[in-house]
């Protein structure tokens, strides 16, 4: 089915859940209910009720039981009077009414049975057949307009398919999401915390997790630089004025509040791109070292709302594995086709083979949103579209989604769910150039301006470990498992022998641990099966006699999926570890 049937789909669905609460719910309002990705949610004033999950069941069984009475939408348009006057008990609806009325746009009721509503969206043409295969899936609250000063609703999760088959696949992908759920496995594995103290939406990383924050950049760093760029660093506030020239201001709603120091104004970067641009500018450039690429694994912060963080994936602090090259126009095609081969290469890397492409160009009916010509933002579309056929990646196009100074491509992944994810981004810029005064000196001696290709190869950090935590359920391949062998000695009298073969491993830059815990073996076992430790070398009597004999360490190894691997001998073990991880990409 079409996204736009299928949002038609879930948008009408939503209308049956409001239908559904008010009935059980007398006094109850609702708000919005709009389609979102795999599902939609409906908002509600509660008044004097109280629901929880517990309650879905029923409310779904009062949607069974009103869904066949709903044959056909009927649309009525209605003056803001006759709004006010047919939603006189819900002010939510009021002031949509107005505030659409406001804005020029139609007011348009509609009703399927019995339930009046007011809403601009598309429906389904016949609701009692189309809505049958539907779920509640979760209830959470939900800030009136997303602003933390009005009143709190209660918003109620749901999704709808077409057909029992695509509704019952998709709730057993949520079952076993919810097993793979980052925020678990990260506190099961100790990975990262979030404090109460800190605030939300600001990880701080456990070592373990550490280890692969650091393990993925030191990754992406060496592939950068041997692809030309160089590195850079950059401080983590700025003065207002610059995201005034950048024309960010009043356009980038995530920006926290500005601070006074020094009676300057400034504020923490929510983008690195400003703080680059002064690298360029540091001096004057020349067309000889055009394309100028620069790097910067840059933390950078964004004023998300509390209700809107999630672990990892959302954050209000997040490391960005920023790129920026700067080029002539002639230069384009050449390097949009280098960056986007790096891209392939990193996601395969990290076992993303399944994806696609989303380019976002601009709206061609209102041209007065965007920076620069119509003719530059044509060249810049056409430019990322050949980028994405030179590689026959698949691609779809997305109008009026590019940012006012520049469309950009989107690389998305399926995870091992089949899960979609934005990973990747390029965005061609020939207009901040322009703000900044950045030139360059042609072989004519004259002054031109470069155009920017900002980067980001896996996007934040954060977000990209919480996939990647989900994507692997925890069991990291090798070369990025914070712990990569864990010795298991069978009691005490062979920690010394454990103790050795520790240091062998650590020599060999291994990552070990040894567990010297007061459990049985298959205790130690479970546990680091539990910890998803990649392999485990067990040391008891028969490993320690052998060493006895030939004067070589040997351990009995094991595999975290339970292969038992026999005795080997630690350094031909080590070399083994050594290729894979060595071979990894």
């Amino acid at each position: 089915m079409e996204s736009k049937n299928l949002d038609n789909l879930r948008h009408s669905c939503a209308h049956l859940l409001a239908h559904a609460v008010k009935q059980l719910y007398p006094g109850a309002l609702n708000a919005i209910g709009p389609a979102i990705e795999n599902g939609f949610y409906q908002d509600f004033d509660m008044g004097r009720w109280n629901i929880s999950e517990v309650d879905l069941p029923k409310i779904e069984a009062k949607m069974r039981e009103i869904l066949p009475t709903w044959q056909k939408f009927s649309f009525n348009e209605v003056t803001l009077p006759e709004a006010k006057k047919l939603f006189k008990d819900n002010k939510y609806k009021i002031e949509m009414a107005t505030e659409f009325a406001k804005q020029g746009k139609k007011l348009q009721t509609n009703d399927p049975g019995g339930f009046l509503d007011l809403c601009k969206m598309g429906h389904v043409e016949n609701p009692s057949k189309e809505l049958r295969q539907f779920k509640l899936l979760s209830i959470a609250g939900a800030y009136w307009h997303g602003n933390e000063k009005n009143k709190m609703l209660t918003r109620i999760y749901g999704t709808v398919f077409p057909t029992k088959e695509e509704l019952d696949a998709h709730l057993k992908m949520l079952e076993e999401a919810k097993k793979r759920d980052h925020r678990k496995i990260g506190e099961t594995l100790e990975l990262f915390t979030i404090s109460t103290l800190i605030g939300s939406g600001l990880p701080i990383f456990l070592p373990k997790g550490e280890t692969i924050r650091s393990t993925i950049l030191k990754y992406l760093t060496d592939i950068k630089k041997s692809n030309g760029y160089q590195f850079v660093w950059s401080p983590h506030i700025a003065r207002s004025e610059t995201y005034h020239i950048s024309q960010h201001w009043g356009k980038y709603d995530a920006m926290f509040a500005p601070m006074k120091l020094d009676k300057e104004e400034y504020v923490l970067k929510p983008m690195n791109c400003p703080h680059h641009f002064q690298v360029y500018l540091n001096r004057p450039r020349s067309y000889k070292e055009l394309p100028f690429r620069i790097a910067e694994n840059g933390t950078v912060y964004r004023n998300e709302k509390s209700g809107e963080v999630s672990g990892l994936v959302r954050v209000k602090a997040l490391t960005i594995d920023d790129t920026h090259t700067f080029i002539r126009y002639s230069q384009t095609m050449e390097e949009v086709d280098k960056v986007l081969k790096m891209i392939i290469k990193i996601l395969k890397t990290f076992g993303f083979d399944n994806y696609v492409a989303r380019i976002s160009v601009g709206d061609k009916n209102h041209p007065e949103k965007y920076l620069g010509s119509p003719q530059e933002w044509e060249r810049a579309e056409n430019a990322l579209k050949r980028g994405a056929d030179n590689l026959k990646i698949k691609y779809e196009v997305g109008e009026g989604e590019a940012a006012f100074y520049g469309p950009k491509i989107d690389i998305m992944v399926n995870d091992s769910l089949g899960r979609s994810w934005q990973l990747s981004t390029v965005q061609l810029d020939y207009n901040q150039p322009r703000n900044f005064e950045m030139k360059y000196v042609d072989e004519g001696g004259k002054e031109a301006y470069p155009a920017i290709l900002h980067i980001a190869m896996i996007g934040s950090i954060e977000r990209f470990m919480g996939i990647l935590i989900e994507h692997y359920a925890g069991a990291f391949p090798l070369w990025l498992s914070p712990v990569q062998v864990a010795i298991l000695p069978i009691s005490e009298k062979f920690l010394e022998s454990a103790q050795k073969v520790k240091e062998e491993l650590q020599k060999s830059n291994i990552r070990v641990e040894l567990n010297t815990d007061n459990k049985s073996l298959g205790g130690k076992i479970r546990q680091s099966t539990l910890q998803k430790i990649p392999f485990m070398i067990i040391i008891g009597e028969k490993e320690v006699a052998s060493y006895k004999v030939h004067q070589v360490y040997q351990g009995t190894v094991r595999t975290r999926e339970g292969k038992d691997l026999g005795m080997m001998e630690v350094n031909k073990f080590i070399n083994q570890l050594k290729s894979q991880i060595e071979n990894f990409s």
